[in-house]
């Protein structure tokens, strides 16, 4: 897939197969604008959520908006301190206000597929606690290290990530 991008005064062709695909834990990122490309304001990824795949309950001061490609997937927004949880399909529009917990589960089983647009912040974040990998390289479980330096880096960030009694509560199983 191709897409025309306008950064500063020229417009280049940004192809998906040339771009890094992240591993953050399981699901994956892929930038279609870089914090750089988006002149340090913004950034675009891909996001696919593997069936049976989560994002555990965490919060930051970035603002996310998802566009859901393909799939289903369920998303757990914080509104007027209460945890919702709302069923998205593909063609579905989801604005996670900055501030807010929020988590991901898809407990269908095929991938759910979405473009996120966030900050360059949030998208420096990604890019520092992805591991590489290769379309089609089967995800292997995440080591000590790497959650440990995924804690770390969201601490500096200052990012919150919910414990697991939180996420269970939620519904979401860590271990």
């Amino acid at each position: 897939m191709q897409t025309r991008v306008r950064t500063d005064h020229f417009v280049h062709n940004l192809n998906e197969s040339r771009n890094r695909l992240l591993d953050v834990l399981g699901p994956t990122v892929q930038f279609l604008v870089t914090p750089e490309e988006g002149s340090e304001a913004l950034c675009v990824l891909k996001t696919v959520i593997p069936a049976g795949g989560f994002v555990p309950l965490h919060s930051h001061e970035d603002v996310e908006c998802f566009y859901l490609l393909s799939g289903i997937q369920e998303a757990l927004i914080e509104t007027r301190g209460n945890l919702v949880w709302t069923e998205c399909r593909a063609g579905d529009y989801i604005y996670v206000p900055g501030g807010a917990k929020h988590a991901w589960r898809n407990q269908s089983g095929e991938p759910a597929v979405s473009i996120c647009t966030t900050t360059a912040r949030l998208g420096r974040f990604f890019d520092e606690v992805g591991g590489e990998i290769y379309q089609g390289e089967p995800l292997l479980p995440p080591s000590p290290e790497r959650l440990q330096h995924f804690i770390d880096t969201a601490k500096r960030f200052g990012y919150w990530l919910g414990t697991p009694e939180e996420n269970t509560a939620v519904g979401i199983l860590l271990f």
